[in-house]
C-alpha cells in the first residue's frame, strides 16, 4: 500500500501519518492499534483490498493506480530474485503476504519453499484459495495467519512488502531487526518513504476526513530503516522507488555481510 491511506489517512492509500513518530507507542497502544488493523482487514478492508489486488473492474481510479503501483513493486522483487537465481534451492518468508500477490508468482517461478503469513485470516484464506485455483503445490507454499512479531524460523530470504505503512518509525526499525534475524542471506522490505509531498497529502487527508478511515498510515525515514538493517549485520545492496498516482513505495534489498 502507499498513498490513498495518506489522503484517506487510514483507508486505502498507502502513505503517511505526517512525519515519522520519534518514539514507539506503549505496548497497550501498540496492541490496540494492531487489533484495529486486524479487524479492518478481516472486514471492510478485506473487501476493498481484495478488489484492488485482483482483476476486478469494481475499483475507482485511485484504487486502480494503487494496484498498478503495488504490482510494480512485486515485479521488481521478482526480477531481482530471478537475477540472483537458484530459486528452487532457496526458502522464502513472505511476511504480510496479503492475498498472495508475491507468493503466488514466486511459487510459479519455482521457489523451493515459501512460508507466507498475514495478520488477516481473511487475506490468508483468499491467498490459499487463489493458490489452489492455480494448482500450486501446498507443500511448497504454506499460508498462516500471524502477526509479524510472532514469526519464527530461518529462511534464505525474508520479504516484507508494503506492510510498514502500519508501523511508526521506531517500531518499524525494530521490525526490520526482527525480520533480519530470520534471514540467512537476504532481506527485502518496502515502505512509504517520508517526503515533504507525502506529509502535505497526509495533512490534506486530516483536514478533509473521509468515511472510510480505519487504520493509521505512516511514512518512514529511509535512513532509520537502513541503520536497523546494518545493526543486524546486513548491508544495502540496491534500492528502487516504485510509484504511480497515489502510490509511493521505497524498495530496498539487503544482504548479510
Amino acid at each position: 500500500m502507499a498513498a490513498e491511506q495518506l489522503l484517506d489517512s487510514t483507508s486505502e492509500t498507502a502513505a503517511p501519518q505526517g512525519a515519522p513518530s520519534p518514539t514507539a507507542p506503549t505496548p497497550s497502544a501498540k496492541d490496540s492499534e494492531k487489533s484495529v488493523v486486524e479487524a479492518y482487514f478481516n472486514s471492510t478492508g478485506f473487501d476493498r483490498w481484495n478488489r484492488i489486488y485482483s482483476d476486478s473492474e469494481d475499483v475507482n481510479k485511485v484504487q486502480r493506480n494503487i494496484r498498478i503501483g503495488h504490482q510494480k513493486t512485486v515485479d521488481q522483487v521478482l526480477a531481482w530474485l530471478q537475477e540472483e537465481g537458484n530459486l528452487a534451492q532457496r526458502s522464502f518468508c513472505d511476511a504480510g503476504c496479503g492475498v498472495g500477490s508475491l507468493s503466488l508468482p514466486l511459487a510459479v517461478l519455482g521457489a523451493g519453499s515459501i512460508e507466507a503469513s498475514d495478520l488477516s485470516a481473511a487475506m490468508v484464506n483468499e491467498a490459499s484459495r487463489r493458490a489452489s485455483e492455480q494448482g500450486i503445490d501446498p507443500a511448497r507454499l504454506q499460508f498462516s495467519a500471524s502477526d509479524l512479531e510472532s514469526l519464527e524460523g530461518r529462511y534464505d530470504t525474508v520479504i516484507c512488502l508494503d506492510v510498514f505503512i502500519h508501523y511508526p518509525q521506531e517500531p518499524a526499525e525494530q521490525m526490520v531487526e526482527h525480520l533480519a534475524s530470520l534471514a540467512e542471506r537476504r532481506l527485502l522490505v518496502s515502505f512509504a518513504p517520508y517526503t515533504p509531498l507525502l506529509a502535505v497529502l497526509k495533512r490534506i487527508g486530516e483536514l478533509f476526513p473521509g468515511p472510510s478511515k480505519t487504520t493509521r498510515a505512516y511514512t518512514l525515514r529511509e535512513s532509520g530503516i537502513v541503520a536497523a538493517a546494518q545493526r543486524s549485520g546486513f548491508k544495502l545492496v540496491r534500492r528502487s522507488l516504485n510509484q504511480a498516482p497515489f502510490y509511493f513505495s521505497r524498495l530496498i534489498e539487503f544482504e548479510r555481510v
